[in-house]
């Protein structure tokens, strides 16, 4: 009877367990996922949702003004060396060793694998004839399953480097593929089919296995590898396309090693203290509800990548509403499928709800109620980096912060220009409570008519750093009273694959692509002339193009963004 307890305890324990793993790994693992394209794919060119990566585009200005704004740029200190600074930091390997490391462990109390675990230990036990020799051999099997998946992580980035892995992240084709794959994963999570490898492969490599020595060990650790991708292959394919864009070549096979080692250590672990076996919850219905409950983060996780591609398409069938609707669905039957309310075919019965789950609906009911308000266009701050934006919310009640009276810079005029180009793009984006100029030339005129500096922010549809600039530190009153009063808003969308009017078609001299699209034109007028390609950044300069301050990225202080605007109206002022 005490077994028992211990055992349900046990087991409860794992299944609370599951969901810190959801929160620490899977979520933050889709969440970069949805962050690869803020920067730069590399030189390769696909047909895609165009980041700073792709084509670029050059600015033409005749040479008097390119030679005032290079002795402009030299008199503010804006070096090479400083650009750079805008750029985001990679993750170091350690970090993505970690992120591996526990989605291996999640991996560990999926249906596919956590059964072997007695097995596979009792037949190296048995098998060896010793202890000794069977803890050699569980060690060596565990070895054995590091090396297959750090191995296929070497080939991925041989095959095709970190550079193109990260190219693919942003491409708009890809964007469509991984919300088709993350919706095939989820469906299968929750129990409509299995994806396998083919049969074949596993009966080969099982036959392999029945040989002694080493390669028969490597064998057997082949076949786990194999059988077990249906539960695998998401967090797998998750993890590789994730490292793959952190700017480490070796990430995906750090990656790899951090999810393989996680994996390989129970089996070393309760070879050496084969006791604790008897501890082990048995396996049951627990066990697949932890994959159901991965099949539906899989499926509203795959509605982001739709959204990327609806943005920067300008499909606008996408909007704010639309996906928060489905969230707010995918998290009600998330609750009651926990609380045993909703039940599939291959699920076992709930005679009752136990602590772990009670808990885990709790903060899934929280959520669901957090977003319902986001319908009437409460800014959701917390999750707002990755919803479409406010604009794309057909009915909206929440308020633009208080600007404030004009400050001493604002002048009581409007410019000559009636019209503002591309306009029209961006409705859906535009932020309430600021009027953004959209063409660089325009915004040059009116910067000189109204005598007011230019912020330019670097953005992009898909950018979820962007999108959290915004809400956490634009929305701040004092930072939207400067934004709004004392500047010329100018937001280049490097992303935008609306394309040029023909006349304005060119071939770049700095990449020597030609330039179709609007966000191929300002993603190559970063590039070039800021030396930077990554979003957001943001760059003040006034109307004949003379940078004032170092630009910056996204930095998520307000009152470092405060003291960067202020210097920023500063040496406007003084150079005047």
């Amino acid at each position: 009877m005490a077994t028992t307890t211990r055992r349900s305890t046990l087991r409860n324990g794992i299944i609370f367990l599951v969901a810190i793993f959801s929160l620490t790994f899977f979520v933050p693992m889709q969440a970069k996922a949805f962050q690869k394209a803020d920067t730069a794919a590399g030189e390769l060119q696909f047909t895609d949702i165009p980041t700073a990566a792709d084509s670029i585009a050059i600015r033409k200005k005749a040479d008097s003004v390119a030679k005032a704004k290079a002795d402009s740029v030299a008199k503010a200190g804006v070096t090479k060396k400083s650009v750079d600074s805008s750029k985001e930091i990679p993750k170091s390997l350690w970090q993505i060793f970690i992120e591996g490391f526990l989605g291996g462990l999640t991996a560990v109390i999926l249906p596919c694998i956590y059964p072997l675990l007695p097995l596979t230990v009792s037949f190296f036990t048995k098998k060896a004839g010793s202890r000794s020799k069977g803890i050699m051999h569980s060690v060596i099997y565990g070895l054995s399953i590091i090396i297959i998946y750090v191995a296929l992580g070497l080939i991925i980035t041989l095959s095709f480097g970190s550079d193109a892995l990260n190219a693919l992240a942003s491409n708009g084709v890809f964007n469509i593929f991984f919300f088709l794959l993350l919706i095939v994963f989820g469906i299968s999570f929750l129990g409509a089919f299995e994806i396998t490898l083919p049969s074949s492969l596993a009966n080969k490599l099982d036959q392999n296995s029945d040989k002694g020595g080493l390669a028969g060990i490597f064998f057997m650790a082949s076949t786990l590898v194999v059988v077990s991708f249906s539960c695998t292959g998401p967090i797998i394919g998750t993890l590789l396309v994730d490292a793959a864009s952190k700017g480490h070549r070796l990430a995906p096979a750090i990656g790899m090693f951090g999810f393989s080692f996680a994996l390989a250590l129970p089996f070393t672990i309760f070879a050496l203290f084969p006791s604790l076996l008897k501890s082990l919850p048995k396996s049951g219905g627990w066990l697949n509800s932890v994959k159901v409950v991965l099949g539906f983060l899989e499926l509203g996780f795959a509605l982001k990548f739709l959204s990327n591609v609806d943005l920067a398409y300008h499909w606008n069938l996408f909007g704010r509403e639309v996906f928060l609707s489905l969230w707010i669905a995918i998290g009600l039957l998330l609750g009651l499928y926990l609380l045993g309310k909703l039940k599939f075919s291959h699920d076992s019965d709930v005679p009752y709800v136990t602590i772990p789950r009670l808990f885990l609906s709790i903060v899934v009911f929280a959520f669901v109620i957090y977003m319902v308000p986001g319908l009437w266009g409460a800014p959701l701050k917390s999750i707002s980096a990755f919803l479409p934006p406010e604009g794309t919310q057909d009915f909206n009640l929440s308020q633009a912060p208080d600007a404030g009276n004009a400050s001493s810079t604002a002048v009581p005029f409007t410019s000559s220009i009636k019209e503002r180009k591309y306009a029209a793009n961006y409705a859906s984006n535009k932020i309430k409570g600021l009027e953004p100029w959209y063409d660089y030339e325009q915004a040059l005129q009116v910067s000189k008519e109204l005598h007011k500096p230019i912020l330019i922010d670097f953005t992009g549809f898909v950018c979820v750093n962007c999108r959290k600039m915004e809400s956490d530190v634009w929305s701040d009153k004092e930072v939207f009273k400067r934004i709004k009063n004392d500047f010329i808003l100018l937001q280049l969308f490097v992303d935008d694959k609306a394309d040029l009017d023909p006349k304005d078609v060119f071939v770049s001299t700095y990449s020597g692509k030609k330039i179709t699209t609007i966000g191929a034109k300002w993603s190559d007028m970063e590039a070039k002339d800021f030396n930077s390609n990554s979003q957001p950044n943001y760059v003040i300069m006034d109307g004949n193009g003379n940078v004032l301050v170092p630009p910056q990225g996204a930095n998520y202080s307000v009152s470092n963004y405060i003291k960067f605007l202020d210097s920023g109206l500063s040496a406007y002022k003084a150079a005047k």
